[in-house]
């Protein structure tokens, strides 16, 4: 089973921590260390904040991803529990953002490369659980308000099992009500 990180549209202050987060784990720099022009500022996961709402979006690493199977190049796989993409493979043709249900691909410039014709290369950007470094998702970990959280299959085994206690429960006060 995929992993996936669960956003709390109830505690999310919409304080974009986690995008910050985000761009610093995939820099592999200390945030103070990065020279602000050296990089695009291009994180893994979007923002929606509005009056009423702040919570990320991002990808849900579905079990059969669309973005995958309509990729030409096979620029997106899995690893691990991650669904992935390959930008070195990526040709920048959008089907897989067009294909994502959840609106969580977006597409970035690669800085300092260039397509044959000259015009910037920009390729597939999606959330990839921080794949490769050890202590999980950047997001996850920076949250202020503990908003985002990993969802793995055991956790998910768990919620499914007090939800379906707590639907016992209440089918038995249903069926045999309190006097």
């Amino acid at each position: 089973m995929n992993y996936f990180v669960k956003g709390n549209p109830d505690l999310c202050i919409g304080c974009r921590t986690c995008m910050i987060g985000c761009v610093v784990a995939h820099e592999g720099k200390h945030i103070f260390e990065i020279d602000p022009d050296s990089y695009t500022f291009n994180p893994k996961l979007h923002m929606v904040k509005t009056a009423k709402l702040s919570v990320p979006v991002q990808c849900k690493h579905c079990e059969n991803p669309a973005c995958m199977a309509v990729c030409p190049v096979g620029a997106i796989s899995r690893k691990g529990n991650a669904v992935v993409i390959d930008t070195d493979k990526c040709m920048g043709c959008k089907s897989c953002m067009d294909a994502c249900p959840f609106g969580a691909i977006n597409m970035v410039p690669v800085a300092g490369s260039s397509q044959a014709d000259g015009s910037e290369k920009v390729v597939a950007n999606k959330c990839d659980l921080c794949s490769g470094i050890p202590s999980g998702p950047a997001c996850v970990r920076v949250c202020p308000t503990a908003a985002l959280t990993l969802v793995t299959e055991e956790e998910l085994d768990s919620a499914m099992e007090k939800k379906r206690q707590e639907a016992a429960r209440t089918a038995y006060r249903e069926m045999y009500p309190q006097k």
